[in-house]
């Protein structure tokens, strides 16, 4: 048997849901985040905005419901925080965001009563999400 650890790329597929990602650039540089929408949600047809922002670590998908556009943003911030870096300094309007979600690798005492500490990055990321409203 070989002892060389093989590299699983990819993400899951399940015929009730669809899936919203970016294709891998290169073996070093997948991306980080996918959004599932259920299928019984298709007819709001859902797609992906590269357009807006285009960046590995965020998607952005839009959707219709009542003749008005509105958004989910999923986020996947490195332990560098380079995502939160990334939309401080890029000026993006996305009126009716609904949900801003994702890993952004933050501790802090605000939302875990258990950590003691209250950080500086955390006070970046609720400018950011309220950028958005």
């Amino acid at each position: 048997m070989n002892s060389e650890a093989i590299s699983l790329l990819g993400i899951p597929n399940h015929s009730n849901w669809l899936t919203f990602a970016r294709e891998p650039c290169s073996t070093n540089n997948s991306p980080r985040v996918v959004i599932y929408i259920n299928v019984r949600l298709s007819s709001l047809h859902f797609s992906l905005q590269k357009d807006i922002i285009n960046h590995q670590d965020i998607l952005l998908t839009s959707f219709f419901n009542d003749n008005i556009i509105h958004w989910v943003m999923n986020i996947y911030s490195d332990s560098s925080h380079s995502i939160l870096k990334y939309l401080k300094n890029t000026e993006v309007n996305i009126p009716n965001l609904l949900i801003m979600t994702g890993d952004f690798n933050i501790r802090d005492s605000i939302w875990d009563l258990s950590f003691p500490h209250h950080s500086a990055i955390s006070d970046n990321l609720m400018i950011i999400a309220d950028s958005f409203n």
